[in-house]
Protein backbone atom coordinates (compact mmCIF):
# COMPACT_ATOMS: atom_id res chain seq x y z
CA UNK A 1 0.00 0.00 0.00
CA UNK A 2 0.87 3.62 -1.20
CA UNK A 3 0.22 7.14 0.36
CA UNK A 4 0.43 9.80 -1.72
CA UNK A 5 3.78 11.84 -1.21
CA UNK A 6 3.17 15.41 0.04
CA UNK A 7 3.99 17.08 -3.03
CA UNK A 8 2.20 14.93 -5.54
CA UNK A 9 -2.25 15.21 -6.52
CA UNK A 10 -4.24 13.34 -4.06
CA UNK A 11 -1.94 13.29 -0.79
CA UNK A 12 -4.95 12.40 1.19
CA UNK A 13 -5.43 9.28 -1.26
CA UNK A 14 -4.27 5.54 -0.21
CA UNK A 15 -3.52 3.69 -3.29
CA UNK A 16 -4.39 -0.22 -3.58
CA UNK A 17 -7.38 0.38 -0.98
CA UNK A 18 -10.11 1.84 -3.53
CA UNK A 19 -11.04 5.36 -2.99
CA UNK A 20 -10.60 5.37 1.01
CA UNK A 21 -9.47 8.22 2.13
CA UNK A 22 -5.93 8.81 4.68
CA UNK A 23 -8.61 10.36 7.30
CA UNK A 24 -11.19 7.48 7.06
CA UNK A 25 -8.72 4.66 6.79
CA UNK A 26 -7.33 7.07 10.43
CA UNK A 27 -10.00 7.56 12.28
CA UNK A 28 -10.78 3.64 11.29
CA UNK A 29 -7.60 2.20 12.63
CA UNK A 30 -7.38 4.19 15.93
CA UNK A 31 -10.96 2.80 17.12
CA UNK A 32 -9.98 -1.21 15.92
CA UNK A 33 -5.97 -0.88 16.73
CA UNK A 34 -7.07 0.36 20.41
CA UNK A 35 -9.15 -2.28 21.40
CA UNK A 36 -7.09 -5.05 19.81
CA UNK A 37 -4.15 -3.64 20.71
CA UNK A 38 -5.08 -4.13 24.40
CA UNK A 39 -6.32 -7.32 24.11
CA UNK A 40 -3.15 -8.34 22.18
CA UNK A 41 -1.13 -7.23 24.65
CA UNK A 42 -2.62 -8.80 27.30
CA UNK A 43 -2.88 -12.43 25.39
CA UNK A 44 1.20 -11.51 24.53
CA UNK A 45 1.87 -10.54 27.93
CA UNK A 46 0.04 -14.14 29.20
CA UNK A 47 1.74 -15.87 26.82
CA UNK A 48 5.09 -14.34 27.74
CA UNK A 49 4.61 -15.66 30.73
CA UNK A 50 3.98 -19.26 30.07
CA UNK A 51 6.65 -19.29 27.52
CA UNK A 52 9.23 -17.82 30.49
CA UNK A 53 7.92 -20.58 32.77
CA UNK A 54 8.20 -23.15 30.01
CA UNK A 55 11.81 -22.06 29.13
CA UNK A 56 12.68 -21.91 33.10
CA UNK A 57 11.42 -25.42 33.26
CA UNK A 58 13.38 -26.18 30.35
CA UNK A 59 16.40 -24.62 31.51
CA UNK A 60 16.08 -26.42 34.88
CA UNK A 61 16.07 -30.12 33.16
CA UNK A 62 18.53 -29.39 31.01
CA UNK A 63 20.83 -28.33 34.08
CA UNK A 64 19.73 -31.51 36.06
CA UNK A 65 20.50 -33.16 33.04
CA UNK A 66 23.71 -32.10 31.98
CA UNK A 67 24.99 -32.47 36.14
CA UNK A 68 23.91 -36.15 35.73
CA UNK A 69 25.86 -36.61 32.79
CA UNK A 70 28.99 -35.16 34.46
CA UNK A 71 28.05 -37.44 37.46
CA UNK A 72 27.59 -40.45 35.07
CA UNK A 73 31.28 -39.59 33.46
CA UNK A 74 32.96 -39.58 36.72
CA UNK A 75 31.54 -42.43 37.71
CA UNK A 76 32.76 -44.42 34.16
CA UNK A 77 35.88 -42.71 34.35
CA UNK A 78 36.59 -44.07 37.91
CA UNK A 79 35.35 -47.16 36.82
CA UNK A 80 37.90 -47.58 34.10
CA UNK A 81 40.69 -46.97 36.06
CA UNK A 82 39.91 -49.75 39.02
CA UNK A 83 39.51 -52.18 35.90
CA UNK A 84 43.03 -50.67 34.62
CA UNK A 85 44.55 -50.82 37.67
CA UNK A 86 42.91 -54.71 38.16
CA UNK A 87 43.90 -55.69 35.03
CA UNK A 88 47.57 -54.37 35.83
CA UNK A 89 47.63 -56.28 39.34
CA UNK A 90 45.99 -59.58 37.65
CA UNK A 91 48.83 -59.12 34.56
CA UNK A 92 51.65 -58.64 37.47
CA UNK A 93 50.53 -61.76 39.23
CA UNK A 94 50.11 -64.15 36.45
CA UNK A 95 53.49 -63.05 35.57
CA UNK A 96 55.12 -63.49 38.73
CA UNK A 97 53.14 -67.10 39.13
CA UNK A 98 54.28 -67.72 35.54
CA UNK A 99 58.09 -67.00 36.88
CA UNK A 100 57.03 -69.37 39.73
CA UNK A 101 56.35 -72.30 37.53
CA UNK A 102 58.92 -72.13 35.13
CA UNK A 103 61.78 -72.23 38.42
CA UNK A 104 59.88 -75.10 39.70
CA UNK A 105 59.90 -76.60 36.29
CA UNK A 106 64.08 -76.13 36.13
CA UNK A 107 64.57 -77.16 39.54
CA UNK A 108 62.45 -80.26 38.46
CA UNK A 109 63.99 -80.89 35.58
CA UNK A 110 67.57 -80.38 37.60
CA UNK A 111 66.93 -82.64 39.96
CA UNK A 112 66.33 -85.45 37.11
CA UNK A 113 69.32 -84.68 35.50
CA UNK A 114 71.51 -84.71 38.59
CA UNK A 115 69.37 -87.97 40.15
CA UNK A 116 69.96 -89.80 36.41
CA UNK A 117 73.56 -88.99 36.40
CA UNK A 118 74.12 -89.96 40.14
CA UNK A 119 72.60 -93.62 39.46
CA UNK A 120 70.21 -93.06 42.30
CA UNK A 121 67.25 -93.22 39.61
CA UNK A 122 66.65 -96.25 37.87
CA UNK A 123 65.23 -96.22 34.74
CA UNK A 124 61.70 -97.52 33.53
CA UNK A 125 59.47 -97.92 30.37
CA UNK A 126 58.15 -94.11 31.05
CA UNK A 127 61.29 -92.89 31.10
CA UNK A 128 62.20 -91.06 27.07
CA UNK A 129 64.59 -93.66 25.41
CA UNK A 130 67.24 -90.80 24.81
CA UNK A 131 68.42 -90.96 28.92
CA UNK A 132 71.17 -92.82 28.93
CA UNK A 133 71.50 -95.86 31.86
CA UNK A 134 73.43 -95.21 35.28
CA UNK A 135 77.05 -97.19 34.68
CA UNK A 136 76.08 -101.18 35.75
CA UNK A 137 72.68 -101.22 35.24
CA UNK A 138 71.02 -103.32 32.69
CA UNK A 139 69.60 -102.44 29.95
CA UNK A 140 66.07 -100.75 29.71
CA UNK A 141 63.16 -102.92 28.60
CA UNK A 142 61.88 -102.86 25.21
CA UNK A 143 59.80 -100.67 24.50
CA UNK A 144 56.06 -101.53 23.90
CA UNK A 145 55.00 -101.81 19.77
CA UNK A 146 53.32 -98.87 18.62
CA UNK A 147 49.95 -100.18 16.96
Amino acid sequence: MEVGSSGGPDKNRVYGLSNTTADNLRSTRSVSTVGSSQSISSSQFKESVVLQQHTAQLTEKYDNLQAEYAQFRAEQRAESEQLKASQAQQKAEYEAAHEQQKAAYEQLREMIINMSNSGTCTPNIFWLYNHQSPPGSPPPPPAPPLY
